[in-house]
């Protein structure tokens, strides 16, 4: 078994008469290290998604949003991007400090183009990186091991609207998140967060959340 393809993936080709095209694409496409074309994607990208693995081997998918720039090619071997607050579990991040095996996807919805990287990562609160993103808790680096581009032809077309103001930024609060603000959530809160509800326009029921996250799906 080679690094890319098993005797599954082997069997597939075979079926479909594909196996010059993943020959290819193992021997040109995919490359070990992180080009000039490739960081400007990266760096200018406002979400990716990553995979992980958890501590029972099961595959997880996230998607992982800041302002354009937020993760950063440090060299053409790796990157890094901060995690922001969000809901307390820490999945992906927990899910790297058991299994630091790690898939990201970049998709850009208005050209459109995809970039896939695999590689392994680390996480860590005492980062110097840290600083350099407001509100950040920790920072994960990726040693890259392999980055190529992936076919476009099924992307739909979505324009960008505007950045989402839970985004941190420098000089600016960052608003709470609506769940943030249910009745049921005050408990369970950071010390950190205790009590800001009702400073930003206080309490949201249940059925007000549920309107604002489902919408017209009810």
């Amino acid at each position: 078994m080679n690094k890319y393809y098993g005797d599954e993936h082997r069997a597939l080709h075979q079926k479909f008469d594909t196996e010059r095209m993943a020959d290819m694409m193992e021997n040109k496409v995919i490359q070990s290290r992180i080009g000039g074309r490739e960081t400007r994607f990266i760096e200018t990208a406002d979400m990716f998604f990553l995979s992980t693995i958890d501590h029972g081997g099961r595959p997880t998918v996230s998607y992982k949003g800041g302002a354009p720039g937020f993760v950063r090619v440090l060299d053409d071997t790796s990157l890094a991007f901060p995690c922001y607050d969000g809901n307390g579990m820490f999945y992906s991040m927990g899910n790297i400090a058991e299994n630091a095996q790690v898939g990201l996807l970049f998709i850009d919805f208005e050209t459109p183009r995809r970039l896939r990287l695999h590689g392994t990562a680390t996480v860590s609160a005492e980062d110097q990186l840290l600083s350099d993103y407001p509100e950040a808790m920790l920072i994960a680096r990726i040693a890259v091991d392999d980055v190529f581009i992936n076919c476009s032809r099924y992307i739909h077309r979505y324009q960008r609207l505007e950045t989402s103001e839970h985004v941190p930024a420098a000089g600016k609060e960052t608003p709470l998140a609506d769940w943030q603000r249910l009745p049921a959530s005050q408990s369970l809160l950071p010390a950190k967060d205790q009590g800001r509800a009702e400073k930003a326009g206080g309490l949201i029921t249940e059925a007000e959340y549920n309107d604002r996250f489902w919408g017209n799906l009810d």
